[in-house]
């Protein structure tokens, strides 16, 4: 991970609108991605309800796996996931319900970033987490 304050992890949905982004300064000077968001986009090709969906989100992954490097679910990152989870809990979320933001956001708070979404109503309640918000127009088609 680049050691800079200039970077930051997009979540998925920010991955899957930056092409439509209005304010190209809006999203960190280096972005990374997790390895939960090429999951998340993997998953997306397999559930698309027509050949034109499944064509534009496979574009969406290969994309993403030709412009970043993920940064992984590591050791770190499950303890930080520990901490997260309990956050959820305490704040009376599911962690079930939010497992894949749970993990983004470990992997966010392990490696000292913050975390730029689309959705940030997905992160409340997690404690030690910073959430930038991004506005995209595929927020509102999740």
């Amino acid at each position: 991970m680049p050691d800079s304050a200039a970077a930051g992890l997009l979540d998925t949905s920010v991955v899957i609108g930056l092409s439509q982004l209005s304010d190209a300064t809006v999203p960190p000077e280096v972005p990374l991605i997790p390895t939960i968001t090429l999951a998340e986009l993997s998953l997306g090709p397999h559930v698309a309800r027509s050949d034109m969906e499944r064509a534009a989100r496979q574009a969406v992954l290969q994309q993403a796996e030709a412009d970043f490097e993920p940064l992984p679910f590591d050791d770190r990152t499950a303890r930080a996931f520990g901490r997260v989870a309990a956050s959820l809990l305490t704040s009376g979320r599911t962690v079930k319900a939010r497992s894949y933001d749970a993990m983004v956001a470990a992997i966010a708070i392990a490696n000292g970033l913050p975390l730029y979404t689309a959705v940030p109503a997905d992160f409340i309640g997690i404690d030690g987490l910073d959430v930038r918000a991004v506005p995209t127009p595929s927020a509102t088609g999740r």
